[in-house]
């Protein structure tokens, strides 16, 4: 995920000018999208707010989330808990994954620029 300027308008995908925004400002559940005006801040901010903090998923996003259903749904039942999800919407099991997903790469970004600690390319050369 890119940081701030870095990262390109969630709307338009022109070159963000700081205008930051974090559903609910729970950034513990929800991305950080970065705008390059107000007029995009707005319309990024009303999406958000009608798709559950999230702002519109591209076609490969929701196929992703389609796909993930399977191997999931057969975790669950080989851990014996598929009867406490057997009722639960496809959203629902859609947002567990994002959950799940977003937790995960969130943790190995963190770690990746722990270990590195400003230096880039530490790591042994494989050759």
């Amino acid at each position: 995920m890119a940081i701030g300027w870095l990262a390109p308008c969630a709307v338009c995908g022109r070159q963000s000018r700081g205008f930051l925004y974090c559903h609910l400002l729970r950034r513990d559940r929800f991305p950080d999208y970065s705008f390059c005006s107000r007029t995009c801040l707005e319309r990024g901010m009303a999406s958000a707010k009608e798709n559950n903090g999230v702002i519109d998923k591209t076609a490969r996003e929701m196929q992703a989330l389609k796909d993930a259903r399977r191997p999931f749904a057969e975790a669950l039942t080989e851990l014996g808990l598929m009867d406490a999800f057997f009722n639960r919407t496809a959203s629902e099991v859609d947002r567990l994954i994002e959950a799940v997903v977003t937790g995960y790469i969130e943790s190995m970004q963190s770690q990746t620029e722990e270990s590195r600690a400003g230096v880039p390319f530490d790591d042994p050369i494989p050759f």
